[in-house]
C-alpha cells in the first residue's frame, strides 16, 4: 500500500470517529483539542480529513481490480 494511501486513511478514520462523537456524544473532538487560539489546526485538520476523502475515492479501482484478479484465479 503506498503511503500516500496510509496516510488519506488514517485521516478518514480520524474524521470519522470525530463524526460518530459528534453524532453520538455530541461531542467535537477536534474543535475542543484546538480551541481557542488553535482553532486554525482545527480547520487545518478538517481540510486535511475533506482531502483524504477525496483522495480515498481512487482506491474504488484498487477495489474493483482485486475483485477481477480474484475472479481470474
Amino acid at each position: 500500500m503506498k503511503w500516500t494511501n496510509i496516510i488519506a486513511l488514517t485521516l478518514v478514520i480520524i474524521g470519522a470517529l470525530n463524526w460518530g462523537l459528534i453524532g453520538f456524544l455530541n461531542f467535537d473532538l477536534v474543535t475542543t483539542l484546538f480551541n481557542g487560539s488553535l482553532f486554525w489546526v482545527a480547520r487545518v485538520i478538517f481540510a486535511l480529513v475533506g482531502l483524504a476523502g477525496v483522495w480515498c475515492l481512487t482506491m474504488y479501482h484498487a477495489v474493483g481490480q482485486e475483485e477481477m484478479r480474484m475472479s481470474t484465479q
